[in-house]
């Protein structure tokens, strides 16, 4: 076993360096010694509008599982304060009543301005969780509204939180965040709508027929992934109301959560995510990597002598970009 895991097994402080270098872009190394000891962690996504109760859901289901004994690591998401860069820590503060549990780990985190309300470094501070030894890896995003569904890239069990009296019903059927929705949550269920907004929900997962989708691009994608008993087995979305603030209906969740993972597994749908999740975050990562390597060749006082002759109007910026590729090519060549 190489030391960083080892040492991350041991040690929370050592875990919570790790996760530091991680969000600076500074971990490539651990990263790579640490990725073939994941993938035993359930990772599961809590997703919603400003508001659900999404924190106070996340504090529920931690404890419930520490209660059956399971280690909880945690990523809370924030919008990056506009003053710092940093996270704002509100979930910390709703989580409280998990200081002092060593089965549980939290970890606050700003987005840095990554759209979908994770941050870039996201699914890379989740693995490192997963190779610590924790069981459950719950990942609260940020409350980015209707096209926050980034998360669907990341969890293997993706929770949309819902709430009375955040619209009406055809707010509810045109957000598009529920299409990512393995399981719908109706928090707050004890206050006036609750019903109301059950009922729209249901309405709206019986306008289609469920299709298994990740991200890849930045788009939500379909993929093919029908189990051997037809469509007719593939997953219904259910919908569990809860009352996150005492607990109610938090077992049911535990159970519907249980229930998806193992239908993962056995229709063979978590094999076909995983691949195409990977697939997409190469093809980014390689993006990413090109681009870097691009504008060093290029270097920064010609690339903003491109930028002057852009904002001159002398040049459009696609054949700008192009112009810089050509060059780029060209130099290369013997």
């Amino acid at each position: 076993m190489p030391p960083i895991v080892a040492a991350i097994r041991e040690s929370r402080r050592a875990l919570a360096r790790l996760l530091t270098r991680i969000e600076n872009n500074a971990a490539a190394a651990e990263l790579a010694a640490l990725y073939s000891f994941g993938g035993n962690a359930h990772l599961i996504g809590v997703t919603g509008a400003p508001g659900t109760g999404k924190s106070s859901l996340v504090n529920s289901m931690a404890k419930a599982y520490r209660a059956e004994s399971k280690t909880v690591g945690i990523l809370a998401v924030d919008p990056s304060s506009p003053f710092s860069g940093g996270a704002v820590l509100g979930d910390r503060i709703r989580m409280r009543d998990l200081h002092g549990d060593s089965g549980v780990f939290i970890r606050s985190m700003a987005t840095r301005g990554y759209p979908g309300g994770i941050a870039r470094t996201t699914i890379d501070m989740a693995r490192a969780l997963d190779a610590a030894g924790f069981d459950i890896v719950l990942i609260e995003t940020a409350g980015a509204g209707q096209s926050e569904v980034e998360i669907a890239s990341i969890a293997q069990t993706t929770i949309v939180v819902e709430a009375p009296g955040l619209g009406d019903d055809v707010q509810a059927i045109k957000a598009g965040i529920l299409e990512i929705a393995d399981i719908l949550v109706v928090n707050k269920a004890d206050r006036p709508g609750a019903e109301s907004t059950v009922r729209a929900l249901r309405a709206m997962l019986d306008f289609g027929r469920r299709a298994e989708r990740v991200m890849h691009h930045g788009e939500l994608m379909s993929i093919a992934a029908v189990p051997s008993g037809g469509e007719d087995s593939a997953w219904q979305t259910p919908i569990v109301q809860t009352i996150a603030t005492n607990g109610t209906g938090v077992a049911e969740l535990l159970t519907k959560i249980a229930e998806h993972r193992a239908y993962l597994q056995a229709s063979g749908t978590q094999r076909l995510r995983e691949r195409a999740s990977l697939s997409a975050e190469i093809a980014e990562r390689l993006r990413d990597l090109l681009l870097m390597r691009l504008i060093e060749q290029v270097g920064a006082a010609h690339l903003q002598a491109i930028v002057e002759r852009v904002v001159a109007r002398q040049i459009d910026p696609s054949s700008a970009a192009a112009q810089l590729l050509a060059e780029s090519l060209q130099e290369r060549r013997p």
